[in-house]
């Protein structure tokens, strides 16, 4: 007996192990394509729900597509109605597991014909590398679900006559309650729902449990999967805890749902029960449910957004509000609205650089100084909690860029607090044309049609600054020598013209890395140029 047991907990290992390689395999494979389908298929919470069940049903992850769904709405993309259609279908799409192993695992019973396709699965996982390791990983994964339903048939037969529905709560109101509580703990446990619904199709199969005990299963695994959607929230950013919230709620009045619908299904189903079918009767019990659910709420999918806005307001500033911490496990994603956030501070410090110099701020009132630095701050801790592979070069590039941009934002939004150097700019003529000309270009910096043609200008300036330096430097000193009483505002306006240059030189450099970080150009600067530059000492 003890034997069997260890049989049958063994099978739920292997199921676990199965689908985290099948899941992993198919979302390397998957990659920008999922993405893409997402985002271009998904216009309406209806279409949103239709694509997240498909996706979902494809990949075996109804993370992978939450996590996708929330950095699109993070970027912009998508609308939270339009998300919240996403992870709705995405619950649809889970229940299509439900199917694949009461078919191919119970009725067809491919335990013994899936051991060679492990092997193939770990050969080309091991022997090869790119999407063809994935592909084995998929088939490994796969092979070892059907290996381990196998090993949980045969522990949990063991126990025929042994253990019977007797044994568990009856099959009364408060009985089924039960029975979802203990649903809700396997999930817990296995933090798996399909592992849950297929440990309950073996019992289902071995007569270890009924119909309806099996089913209120169901419902409390169902429901359990809010608790790691809650869990999965903490520390999260807004749109992580407004998802995690949504799909509390909405899983909490499906499982009602479900649990009030149990009795009538029951009397629908039980020809097929009858007729030894019980387990596809299972798994359309879980398919329905879901389904109905989302036929339910989606006509008043935009009132339960703002319901779940009003619960969950947003929080931190604007700036750094789309950088979630829960799409850091998908650095393409997360890489992205890095570089949106990135975007977006370097305009708002050109518009505070603008506001100190006495223009108008082009987006609207300017973040202060404080605001600045804290977004700056929180920009590059999301950046350093970002690993990328090795082997995505692209993003190891655009990450570097990141960087480069935050160090130049930094030291710009520093400058911007020198007062008494900037008050010196509008006391010498040829200074006051020099500080119109930065002025002009911080126009184009932010809303430049030409990216390349802008980096161009803006080095053109920083050389053009270098050389007044130099030439005014000249003049300066030797207008200092001959009256000794003027020398004391030469030095002011000589470090007034050298912040001038500083600044344009700022602004060339965030704009080289804004052109690679946006794939315009790959930042490349000469080891000519490298060595003409000046070195920020002040």
């Amino acid at each position: 007996m003890v034997m069997n047991l260890f049989s049958a907990l063994g099978g739920v290992g292997l199921f676990l192990i199965g689908m985290f390689l099948l899941t992993g395999g198919l979302k390397a494979i998957a990659g920008h394509g999922m993405r893409a389908v997402l985002a271009r298929f998904t216009s309406t919470p209806l279409s949103g729900a239709a694509t997240g069940a498909v996706t979902t049903a494809v990949i075996q992850s109804s993370s992978a597509t939450t996590v996708a769904a929330v950095g699109f709405v993070a970027s912009g993309l998508l609308t939270f109605p339009q998300a919240l259609g996403i992870v709705f279908g995405a619950n649809v799409g889970t229940t299509l597991t439900g199917w694949a192993v009461a078919i191919l695992g119970f009725k067809l019973d491919l335990g013994q014909v899936a051991l060679p396709f492990v092997f193939l699965g770990a050969v080309l996982s091991l022997a090869l590398k790119g999407r063809a390791a994935h592909i084995g990983q998929a088939i490994a994964g796969f092979s070892l679900i059907f290996i381990g339903i196998e090993h949980m048939q045969a522990g949990l037969e063991a126990f025929r006559g042994i253990v019977t529905p007797t044994d568990f709560p009856p099959d009364t109101f408060t009985g089924r309650l039960m029975m979802v509580g203990f649903g809700i703990l396997i999930t817990l446990v296995t933090q798996s729902s399909s592992a849950g619904v297929a440990t309950a199709l073996a019992a289902l199969g071995a007569g270890a449990i009924s119909f309806p005990q099996a089913a209120a299963l169901v419902i409390g695994m169902d429901v359990g999967t809010t608790f790691t959607a809650a869990l999965a929230t903490l520390g999260g950013g807004t749109m992580a805890r407004r998802t995690g919230y949504a799909h509390v709620i909405y899983n909490m009045l499906t499982g009602t749902l479900a649990f009030v619908l149990l009795g009538p299904f029951l009397m629908l189903a039980n020809p097929l029960i009858v007729n030894g079918d019980a387990q596809i009767a299972l798994v359309a019990f879980h398919s329905s449910f879901n389904l109905l659910g989302v036929v339910l709420v989606l006509p008043v999918a935009h009132p339960f957004a703002r319901l779940i806005e009003f619960l969950v307001p947003d929080r931190g500033s604007s700036l750094t509000r789309s950088l979630d911490p829960l799409v850091l496990g998908d650095p393409r994603t997360a890489m992205a609205l890095a570089a949106q956030s990135v975007s977006g501070l370097s305009a708002a410090v050109v518009d505070h650089l603008r506001a100190a110099l006495g223009a108008a701020p082009l987006r609207g009132t300017a973040v202060d100084q404080r605001g600045l630095e804290t977004a700056i701050s929180e920009t590059r801790d999301f950046l350093e909690r970002l690993t990328i592979p090795k082997s995505e070069a692209d993003l190891l590039r655009q990450k570097a860029s990141a960087y480069h941009i935050l160090d130049h934002l930094d030291r710009l939004v520093y400058r911007c607090s020198q007062a008494e150097r900037i008050d010196q700019l509008s006391r010498d003529p040829r200074l006051v044309r020099l500080t119109g000309l930065v002025v002009r270009l911080t126009g184009e910096h932010s809303e430049s049609d030409d990216p390349q043609g802008c980096e161009k200008q803006l080095n053109r300036l920083r050389v053009l600054l270098r050389r007044q330096r130099r030439v005014r430097r000249q003049a300066m000193i030797s207008e200092a020598a001959a009256n000794p009483a003027l020398s004391e505002m030469v030095w002011v306006r000589m470090d007034a013209l050298r912040w001038l240059h500083r600044v344009a030189y700022h602004l060339w450099r965030i704009r080289l890395h804004l052109n690679a970080l946006t794939g315009v150009v790959q930042a490349r600067v000469s080891p000519r140029d490298e060595a003409r530059m000046d070195v920020d000492q002040d």
